[in-house]
């Protein structure tokens, strides 16, 4: 199938990511969805907004609408909309970015100023990935003995390599989002959101408002993003540093991880889940390994050095175990906010193995938006991560 249509006009200040909206991919995978009417029916909520408040009402109310028709399609409750398979993270990402594209148009001709259309950006964003319903559970939870488990997952990304690339953290977000797990010291209870692949968002602090309010109230947390090919990892050390990869603008940062306080910001945050028995565990087909290895430059030294076993005292971060891209600045964040908040709860970074099509279809010229291979993959990656979380959860 082409990606390659012509784009059609667009609304001024449309982003990089809302331009690849007008290609055939996707299109198709919104028509094979049925969330090709999610972004028409809120740019008509919009219309009928006359201020700022009914604005931020229409925003709120239809990103919390697309993440729950997101999460009750891939959990198998309403009709399937279409074709494409259930557990498909890639409806919610193309349709939100109809919906963000719809608000600038409208924020535009409305008036309002553009701190105003950064903030109904900013409330339906977090609305429509989950961010605002994620809060850990609550006294009722505790009340019937359920653990509380906070799950994060992301957008696709390369889409300039290739369009059609799912992700299947993001699979993972929608399969577990208030499912209670059962564990063999009971049940827990799983709340999950998705982030953006954009260094400017992180840098806003995004991750830490979202689980500013979750982890004082979870007894484990797992952030999650698509890793290496055909393995999973456990990363032990994260790494303050930006290693410069394009995001999903195209944009490319590198340097340190900016934080508040970076006084006393360290180079290293290191895992609290229990690698060793996640490892042990026989959770499903991909093998899991405890990944040690870092970059840094030694203290002293000038030139980058990688550690296999782990960073040296006084060293500077060049790369965690998770890179130097946003999945390791999302485990570096979160373990940060976990320690400065002073939680002694497990938490940590797991990578999936790269979700790849099935033969006759890596080619994304020529490519179908899915095969056979493909979902199988992206399911098989989904239950074991449950698997992982779940014995991780019964070693909390």
């Amino acid at each position: 199938m082409a990606t390659g249509a012509p784009a059609a006009p667009t609304a001024p200040g449309v982003t990089v990511e809302e331009r690849r909206l007008d290609g055939d991919v996707p299109r198709r995978i919104l028509d094979d969805s049925g969330f090709d009417g999610v972004a028409p029916a809120f740019a008509k909520s919009l219309r009928g907004a006359g201020s700022y408040g009914q604005a931020e009402r229409a925003a709120v109310r239809h990103g919390e609408r697309l993440w729950q028709r997101a999460v009750d399609r891939a959990q198998g409750r309403g009709p399937a909309g279409g074709e494409l398979s259930r557990d498909d993270d890639r409806p919610l990402y193309w349709a939100r970015l109809a919906m963000t594209r719809e608000l600038r148009a409208w924020h535009a001709g409305s008036g309002l100023s553009e701190a105003a259309g950064t903030r109904l950006l900013e409330r339906l964003e977090s609305a429509s990935r989950g961010q605002d319903s994620m809060t850990g559970g609550g006294a009722g939870d505790r009340a019937k003995g359920l653990k509380r488990i906070v799950v994060t997952g992301f957008d696709p990304f390369t889409l300039d390599r290739d369009i059609r690339i799912s992700n299947p953290s993001g699979a993972l977000a929608l399969a577990l989002d208030g499912t209670v797990i059962r564990t063999a010291d009971g049940p827990a209870r799983v709340e999950t959101a998705v982030f953006p692949v954009r260094w400017g968002d992180f840098a806003d602090g995004t991750v830490e408002r979202a689980l500013r309010r979750a982890l004082p109230r979870a007894d484990l947390f797992v952030t999650v993003s698509q890793g290496r090919v055909g393995r999973i990892d456990v990363e032990r050390y994260n790494g303050a540093w930006r290693g410069g990869f394009g995001d999903n603008e195209n944009v490319s940062e590198t340097g340190l991880v900016p934080v508040k306080d970076p006084a006393t910001q360290p180079q290293w945050t290191t895992t609290t889940l229990p690698y060793a028995a996640i490892v042990a565990a026989g959770t499903g087909r991909f093998p899991v390994y405890d990944n040690t290895s870092v970059t840094e430059i030694p203290a002293g030294g000038t030139a980058p050095v990688v550690r296999p076993a782990g960073p040296t005292p006084g060293s500077a971060a060049r790369a965690g175990g998770g890179g130097d891209y946003l999945s390791n600045e999302i485990a570096y964040r979160a373990t940060l906010l976990r320690d400065r908040l002073g939680l002694d709860i497990p938490g940590g970074h797991v990578h999936t193995p790269v979700l790849q099509f099935g033969p006759g279809n890596t080619d994304p010229a020529t490519g179908t938006v899915s095969d056979p291979v493909f979902v199988q993959n992206r399911l098989d990656i989904t239950e074991q991560l449950r698997t992982i979380v779940r014995v991780a959860a019964e070693e909390s």
